[in-house]
């Protein structure tokens, strides 16, 4: 839906200039690129860099410098689980804070290094690769807080999409309570 929006911000019509083929599993777009099928391909990382190294490819663009900031990750709970545990909530959204307080300060060297064991898969080049990608798109916020505006370019996306017919009302169904506390400390 992402891909298709930025197309069309581009005076691209998705179902008249290109064919877009979605019935790949996710998880094998990378070696259906590879082996011939398709002309671009939108991959998440380590596949994107990994098609680079390969020679296979090259990132040409990226779809969230390219759309704006949509909120990509975005946590959910159930009005009654946030009502009885507030504070797992805060620690939480505290813990998830720091790491991108981390991620803010160091180098893509060194968060390669600390996250290489979540990644033994990708070797550390190609993780200080990824990262420095990544810092160079301006792809991380400073803080966790969902604003007002990710809310609607996102309901956009959706709408344009065909998958939305009603709008939620951002006070409805964001708080943003816990990750201002995060932000202060």
């Amino acid at each position: 839906m992402v891909f298709e929006y930025i197309l069309k911000k581009q005076g691209i019509d998705p179902k008249k200039d290109l064919t877009i083929i979605q019935n790949i599993d996710f998880g094998l777009t990378a070696q259906a690129f590879s082996s011939g099928q398709g002309d671009y391909t939108i991959e998440f990382e380590p596949a994107a860099t990994a098609l680079e190294l390969e020679g296979v490819g090259k990132v040409v663009a990226s779809l969230g410098v390219e759309s704006g900031k949509v909120p990509y990750t975005a946590f959910a709970v159930k009005k009654s689980y946030l009502e009885k545990n507030q504070d797992v909530i805060q620690k939480f959204t505290n813990a998830v804070q720091k790491g991108l307080d981390y991620v803010l300060s160091h180098t893509p060297e060194e968060i390669a290094k600390v996250i290489q064991p979540q990644f033994k898969e990708t070797d550390k080049d190609k993780l200080v690769k990824i990262v420095t990608r990544y810092y160079e798109q301006d792809t991380w916020k400073e803080n966790l807080i969902f604003e007002k505006e990710s809310m609607t370019l996102l309901q956009d996306i959706l709408e344009d999409a065909g998958e939305l017919t009603v709008r939620a009302p951002y006070e409805d169904i964001v708080t943003t309570k816990f990750a201002d506390k995060a932000y202060e400390k």
